[in-house]
């Protein structure tokens, strides 16, 4: 984490006015990519903190500066709206809990979503920011994958909050200019998640190259490469990454043209971001699960990388924005079914 601070990544979608880097969709999620083929929930952290930074484009200027102002700053927390926040004056009073509220042990501000009341009526929802000291951490975290996330469940109970530390993300335009901006929200985080899925498939690749070249399975005395059923396996599952990688990066290049050109990013391109990350991630998962039987039984031991890898990238695709559901809802689409797109 000190790492990632002295490289400011935390900030990468933060805009240019505030000092982030507002780095294009393909750089946000080849780092990501990158940072997960070495430990997956070091990626995964950065897949939400950095997205989380989008934020900063919706907020008032003067809360986004205190907020993401500062070099290095992590901010995270959870979107959707598990929480209550009834404003007046001027100020939010906010109860909540989120579960899911991934690297927030060491973030800086931390944001629920919330359901809203303004002045005594019901209001759009808002994602609401608050320091880190004012938010009660409850360890939760006792899963199989992506232990490392620490994404504890967080609460806060009647927190009074500043209304301009808040902000309408859905349906909202951004304060912010910039092609980033432009670009569907969810969209770009359902594409870093499928990063880290992609970085953890690579990662799973390498490993079973190395083993391959030094293993020789219980009662044989040939190489586990040497056999042509496991070299045929190997170059299936190379060319499902390559396919699945390919289609996520030309979709999101695509996708960020029309949106810095000034065209707009039709809602043809939220769905085929939605498809690609998906198809993405699950199909990493399945490459992983394939070096992993391909690993035969060393691969259950804990001093194997692979079963790390299979129990990360099973955790990475149970998350909403590349689970099967996103599947049903695209296809809705290409059916030319009456959908609802608000969220794509």
């Amino acid at each position: 984490m000190d790492g990632l601070r002295a490289a400011d990544l935390f900030r990468l979608c933060v805009p240019r006015e505030l000092g982030g880097a507002e780095a294009p969709p393909l750089e946000l999620v080849e780092t990501v990519e990158e940072l997960a083929r070495a430990d997956a929930s070091t990626g995964w952290c950065l897949a939400v903190t950095a997205t989380s930074g989008l934020v900063a484009a919706y907020l008032d200027e003067t809360a986004a500066r205190e907020i993401y102002g500062t070099e290095g700053v992590a901010v995270g927390g959870v979107f959707a709206p598990r929480g209550r926040a009834v404003g007046s004056g001027g100020r939010l009073e906010v109860t909540g809990r989120w579960a899911f509220a991934s690297g927030s042990c060491f973030c800086d501000w931390l944001m629920g979503g919330c359901l809203t009341e303004l002045d005594g009526r019901p209001a759009e929802p808002r994602l609401v920011l608050f320091p880190r000291s004012a938010v009660e951490i409850l360890d939760t975290w006792d899963v199989s994958g992506l232990r490392g996330t620490g994404s504890n469940d967080i609460a806060v109970d009647g927190l009074s909050v500043p209304e301009e530390r808040s902000a309408v993300v859905i349906g909202a335009a951004p304060r912010a200019e910039g092609a980033l901006y432009a670009f569907p929200l969810f969209g770009l985080l359902a594409a870093a998640i499928a990063g880290v899925t992609l970085g953890v498939a690579r990662a799973a690749m390498d490993d079973l190259l190395e083993l391959a070249g030094a293993k020789k399975p219980e009662g044989s005395r040939r190489l586990l490469a040497e056999r042509s059923a496991v070299q045929a396996e190997v170059a299936r599952a190379e060319a499902s990454l390559r396919a699945a990688r390919g289609l996520l990066m030309d979709t999101l290049s695509r996708a960020y043209e029309r949106a810095d050109s000034g065209a707009g990013v039709t809602t043809e391109d939220r769905m085929s971001l939605r498809l690609a990350s998906t198809h993405a991630a699950r199909g990493a998962a399945a490459v992983v699960a394939a070096c992993y039987e391909l690993g035969g039984g060393s691969s259950i031991y804990s001093t194997s990388p692979l079963q790390r890898r299979f129990r990360d990238v099973h955790a990475a695709t149970q998350h909403m924005l590349v689970s099967r559901s996103t599947l049903e809802l695209t296809g809705r689409l290409l059916l030319g079914m009456p959908t609802d797109a608000s969220q794509l």
